[in-house]
């Protein structure tokens, strides 16, 4: 599996698991979990697609394991960040140190994310675009 395919996938269940969260405060009429349920949206589903995107442009990266390494990290990362907020919000205060924990681990995949970036571009082309010709 590529990194983009698992990114794409895992956001996808991401964002069904943050609109499921959504509704059942909705008919609840109980809010009180809505940062959580903004955690699980923006990291679940947002990045992770946005993630999917960059490594499809590029190949040979969207191929290697440590990009798959950088995907599961920052996934199982976002469950924890999110079950803990959701519980800070709820009133267990003994969650704080494994939103704490959680945060540091989201913070260390975006680490790896942001070398991917910047570090020099040898052997890790973007995919070639599309050239368009006028018609005659």
């Amino acid at each position: 599996m590529t990194a983009s395919s698992l990114s794409f996938k895992l956001a996808v269940l991401f964002v069904i698991a943050g609109m499921a969260m959504g509704i059942g405060m909705a008919a609840s009429q109980d809010h009180s979990i809505m940062p959580a349920h903004a955690h699980l949206n923006l990291l679940g589903w947002v990045s992770l697609f946005l993630f999917g995107i960059y490594y499809e442009r590029r190949p040979a990266l969207d191929a290697s394991r440590l990009a798959l390494v950088q995907v599961i990290v920052w996934s199982v990362g976002t469950v924890i960040l999110t079950i803990a907020v959701a519980a800070l919000h709820l009133g267990y205060t003994a969650f704080d140190p494994v939103a704490a924990i959680a945060s540091l681990i989201v913070l260390a995949a975006m680490v790896l994310f942001a070398y991917f970036v910047f570090r020099p571009a040898r052997g890790i082309a973007s995919s070639p675009t599309a050239r368009l010709t006028p018609a005659e």
